[in-house]
């Protein structure tokens, strides 16, 4: 054999080994810190909507159901599932919602002009709070901006939070209430950009209804916490920074969160590029931090993504109206998208403090019931994964990983842009140090290939056992089904002492999370 075909097989082994066993690096230092990570990060949704309420969380025709017509088992799954609030009752259901028509012994029922179905009202506010007292979640309520009144937003917030006196606290007390339920968040409205929404606004006219329903609700009850309705609507023609821009400027002193809301979906069938979607939440993220930063405001405003999620499939013709409406399946692919959103919202705890999944059962939801029968969905173990172990201090993480480019203009979804992203890290990864716990979350991107990577703490080391789950799937298309859970979280092989580096190999299309105690030199 010549030199040349030497050197020419040489180079090919190594050209070889690197498409089938990339490597990386992570490096950790906890004195590179970002902020607090909030607990209200891991957080859901219900709205009236198909089957999340009627049929999902509440069904007294269940032989699953309590006294109170709550499904048992899904308040196990919730409760399971950590969520640390709740919004409420919507979404675009909101817009034509009616707060007095859900309480008392006479309910009313109205055209649901939404989703288009009937609203019998039979589950209101008073049922909401007793579902969130008996999961463990904090309600989160939206009043009504569309068709409704300031005073409509101030009475609702008078019947929940005022002890006694004005005629509707004592309402709620005529009504069996006694003690006030005393709701800290309360949104101003839904999408109020969206040409879906009933009573659709101007940027310049949200401003000034949101701005005196924030007078009449905060006079009412000081402590509580107000959420502006930022920018849904990122379809061509629209102009969402416009949008954001007009609110924080114009609601600044009045408001502690604006809300943004993002669904992407796989519309091409192209892996790479639905899972780099979530880069896009990334970006957005910090042009509203910028608009935040340039306003100053006394009051600090935070960032509430309270709507994300993966939907796509259900959402066109009869897949969007009804009792059966938005009733999405969800595979792996999906799951490591919602772990891309999740890591957003860690990489951003500074400014993001408020995250709530889309929705909670049946509607684009984490738990899927039929009957007397559920299961879990794919999308609900990275938030379970997150909501029970990503806590404390959010660290920037260097990560020094292979990337990928996306196709040139890919779709994002509806109401939404088109993207083109390059220089994807395979591997997306976040940190948490909690006291003496530091966690990791590491995403593989790659569908086909494990990445070999070498985890270097810059700042002390795991002094013990280094607990290891992992979320995957025999495939990307994999899904769970009523008595078949094809994907979900496993616990592996602690690592028994990995000091202040190790190796690991991170299975192709993966969550793995490292949870250990770490002794911090100085």
């Amino acid at each position: 054999m010549n030199r040349i075909a030497i050197i020419t097989c040489v180079l090919s082994f190594f050209v070889s080994q690197g498409l089938n066993a990339q490597e990386a690096r992570i490096k950790i230092d906890t004195d590179r810190k970002i902020g607090q990570i909030d607990k209200n990060l891991y957080s859901n949704f219900v709205e009236h909507l198909g089957r999340c309420v009627y049929g999902g969380i509440y069904d007294p025709t269940s032989s699953k159901a309590g006294k109170d017509g709550l499904r048992t088992d899904v308040l196990e799954a919730i409760r399971n599932l950590n969520v640390a609030i709740t919004r409420y009752p919507g979404g675009n259901f909101v817009s034509n919602y009616h707060w007095l028509d859900g309480v008392g012994p006479n309910r009313v029922p109205r055209m649901e002009l939404a989703w288009a179905r009937l609203e019998t009202n039979e589950f209101g506010t008073d049922e909401f709070v007793d579902f969130a007292k008996k999961v463990g979640t904090e309600p989160y309520f939206a009043v009504n901006l569309g068709t409704g009144t300031i005073e409509e937003a101030q009475s609702w917030v008078e019947y929940c939070n005022v002890k006694e006196g004005p005629y509707y606290a004592e309402l709620r007390k005529k009504y069996g209430h006694t003690e006030p339920y005393n709701i800290k968040y309360w949104g101003l409205g839904n999408e109020m950009d969206g040409d879906w929404q009933m009573g659709q606004l101007t940027a310049e006219d949200y401003v000034k209804k949101a701005r005196e329903a924030a007078k009449l609700m905060r006079s009412t009850s000081p402590g509580i916490s107000l959420v502006a309705s930022g920018s849904s609507n990122y379809s061509p023609g629209a102009d969402p920074n416009h949008w954001n821009a007009t609110i924080i400027s114009g609601l600044k002193g009045y408001v502690d969160y604006i809300a943004l809301h993002m669904y992407v979906g796989n519309y091409q069938n192209n892996y790479y590029d639905f899972l780099a979607s979530p880069l896009v939440m990334d970006e957005r993220t910090q042009v509203v931090r910028g608009m935040i930063l340039r306003e100053k405001p006394r009051r600090p405003i935070y960032i509430a993504w309270d709507e994300y999620n993966v939907w796509y499939r259900a959402r066109s013709g009869n897949d969007v109206v009804g009792t059966r409406a938005l009733e999405e399946r969800y595979n792996l692919e999906d799951a490591l998208v919602i772990t891309g959103f999740l890591n957003c919202f860690v990489r951003n705890a500074d400014i993001v403090k408020m995250a709530n999944m889309a929705q909670l059962v049946n509607v684009i939801a984490p738990i899927f019931t039929e009957n007397d029968d559920m299961f879990i969905q794919t999308i609900y173990y990275p938030l379970q994964l997150f909501s029970n172990n990503m806590k404390g201090e959010s660290l920037n993480v260097f990560v020094d990983s292979p990337s990928y480019n996306t196709s040139p203009r890919f779709s994002l979804g509806d109401n939404e842009v088109n993207a083109n992203i390059k220089d994807v890290p395979y591997l997306d990864v976040t940190a948490a140090l909690d006291g003496d716990q530091l966690v990791i979350c590491v995403l593989n991107r790659n569908k086909d290939t494990a990445i070999s990577t070498e985890i270097i703490c810059q700042q002390g080391a795991y002094t013990g056992p280094v607990e290891v789950y992992e979320i995957n799937g025999p495939d990307i298309k994999s899904e769970n089904d009523f008595g078949n859970t094809n994907v979900k979280t496993a616990r592996k092989d602690d690592l028994k002492k990995p000091g202040a580096s190790f190796k690991y190999s991170f299975p192709a299309h993966s969550v793995t999370m490292f949870k250990g105690k770490i002794l911090l030199t100085n």
